[in-house]
């Protein structure tokens, strides 16, 4: 299986999306529209696979012999077999890598979303934003109009965006004085 993360913007390769959705599975059976939600949550919003992403690994899933399905009404559940287990467990350190980079990603938007939250609001700065320069506070007032100019801009687009910022937050927490 592919072990390669993210590639550019937000798309796993099949393979690791498979190995997710086992994992899911491993912890209790679920409807598809339930595993979009929960990849949803734990990523905080950074990857929300399409249905056309996820309703295709689950029948591969189950073509495969590593997923069972039951009709639900007009849904269906989707359980992990003892192979689908079998094989987590052979992978487990790749699902584990992808579950813990959606934290690690996850976390860092959450900063975003919060820095400028909080700046939207008008709180008034701690003692250690006042002391920021000038240059900086410009900096951040002029990405913040940036960002809400982009805000309703097309999924590419904001792809685009977030892939800037990583790099720029990246950049930043590597440079220490």
């Amino acid at each position: 299986m592919g072990g390669r993360g993210f590639g550019m913007g937000r798309k796993l390769a099949s393979g690791d999306l498979q190995l997710l959705i086992l994992k899911l599975l491993d912890e209790k059976s679920r409807y598809g529209y339930e595993i979009i939600k929960e990849l949803d949550e734990r990523s905080k919003g950074f990857y929300v696979p399409s249905p056309g992403m996820v309703y295709p690994a689950l029948t591969y899933l189950e073509e495969i012999g590593h997923a069972t399905v039951a009709a639900d009404g007009a849904r269906k559940l989707y359980s992990i077999t003892d192979a689908g287990k079998e094989h987590l467990a052979k992978n487990l350190s790749t699902a584990d890598a992808l579950f813990t980079q959606f934290d690690r990603v996850g976390e860092r938007m959450d900063r975003v979303r919060r820095a400028l939250r909080d700046e939207e609001s008008g709180e008034e700065p701690d003692d250690h934003e006042r002391r920021g320069s000038r240059e900086l506070h410009r900096a951040r007032r002029d990405l913040r109009a940036a960002l809400a100019d982009k805000w309703h801009s097309s999924r590419e687009e904001q792809r685009r965006i977030a892939a800037i910022l990583a790099r720029a937050a990246a950049e930043i927490a590597a440079k220490q004085e």
